[in-house]
């Protein structure tokens, strides 16, 4: 398809070096043609107060499974959120993107017992209010990349979809999207530094870009003198024990028959998959080492769609220096910010091949995360 998603997005070079993430010569405008996918929980901070962050991580991560395995694994660019999902799509991929959305939420209503809005905005409707929507390709590692958004649209987007407007109506009840390689095998990741902290920052209204690039130019320098520029996955990968504390939701992913008869199969094999990397045993091409040094290298805990998202295992003292460095900016004018601090971070899967590369794995916090760091934004400024 020679406008399809990947023509556009497979031509922007990736760039290496986080730090890098604000020069606006790494941003390509995307086509005036195409669209935005967004996908939120409706009163997520409620759910994850009766502690489903699971289930609330899972329903996000599940957007772009579907919509990835609707597009046949073609490469497009999404951000995971938390608690939703955003992603951009060429007027060729739109349709089977929207259904792709429509099941995604009759799916999270039905199964995962939460309420998920979803809307398909034009990227012209989004110029129309004099903003903008570029995108990047950073790569953590060799074998991925993830999309930065900028421009001030994606924010405007999220917001039209909460006020109603550009609206997907969920598909009907027992519609199934296809989820496969969607995961939740490994356990909580406690914290070896002192705390996971989740780390949301956007502008202020009329703030001036030069100053905002600066602020994120010195939190990043901040995180980076970090060991592993705070990555909270541990080398060694992230915890993992059998059965898995997500096997129901991985076993309401899969398509076909009974509940029960998915259950007994998601069991036998997280069973198999546990022996194989507990004892490191290697099968066919799958090597388990190699896979879990992909793992923390693909592990998916910073990004910039519009504002700056981190999760962090970071020192107490860090967290100080980053919490004065971000109210200064705040009383400048020039950011408002959320931060949330909890014990653990949590990863959610989606490995559509374990013999590839390129899998990928989204990192939240365990006790709130995203979620609970945009509510404390929201609260300071209230």
């Amino acid at each position: 398809m020679s406008d399809g998603s990947d023509i556009f997005y497979g031509r922007i070079p990736v760039f290496r070096g986080f730090a890098r993430l604000m020069d606006p010569s790494l941003y390509s405008p995307l086509p005036d043609d195409w669209s935005i996918g967004i996908a939120d929980i409706v009163e997520s901070t409620k759910a994850i107060a009766q502690a489903r962050y699971k289930a609330v991580n899972m329903a996000g991560a599940a957007v772009i499974a579907a919509v990835t395995n609707a597009l046949d694994g073609r490469e497009f660019p999404f951000v995971f959120g938390g608690d939703g999902a955003s992603f951009a799509i060429s007027p060729a991929d739109y349709e089977r993107a929207r259904d792709a959305l429509a099941a995604t939420a009759a799916w999270v209503r039905d199964d995962l017992d939460l309420v998920m809005r979803v809307a398909m905005v034009p990227v012209a409707a989004v110029r129309a209010q004099g903003l903008d929507l570029r995108v990047a390709r950073f790569g953590p590692s060799p074998n991925l990349s993830y999309a930065m958004f900028a421009g001030g649209g994606l924010g405007w987007a999220e917001a039209a979809m909460k006020r109603g407007e550009f609206a997907v109506e969920a598909a009907p009840s027992s519609t199934q999207p296809d989820l496969t390689g969607l995961s939740c095998r490994f356990e909580e990741i406690p914290s070896v530094r002192g705390l996971i902290l989740s780390v949301l920052i956007v502008p202020a209204r009329d703030a001036d870009p030069d100053l905002f690039r600066k602020l994120i130019e010195d939190v990043v320098a901040l995180v980076e003198r970090s060991p592993d520029a705070g990555r909270p996955v541990p080398t060694g990968g992230p915890p993992l024990r059998w059965p898995p504390a997500g096997v129901e939701f991985e076993a309401r992913a899969q398509r076909g028959g009974p509940l029960l008869k998915r259950r007994i199969a998601v069991l036998a094999h997280t069973l198999f998959a546990y022996l194989i990397m507990r004892y490191g045993i290697r099968v066919g091409g799958f090597v388990p080492k190699t896979y879990i040094q992909q793992v923390v290298e693909n592990s998916d805990f910073r990004k910039y769609d519009d504002g700056l998202r981190m999760v962090l295992d970071c020192t107490h003292d860090l967290e100080r220096k980053l919490t004065q460095r971000l109210a200064e900016a705040t009383s400048a004018g020039v950011a408002r910010y959320g931060l949330h601090r909890q014990d653990a971070a949590m990863m959610t899967c989606f490995t559509p091949s374990a013999l590839r590369s390129d899998h990928v794995h989204f990192i939240d916090g365990a006790r709130g995360g995203y979620a609970s760091a945009a509510t404390a934004l929201k609260r300071a400024v209230a």
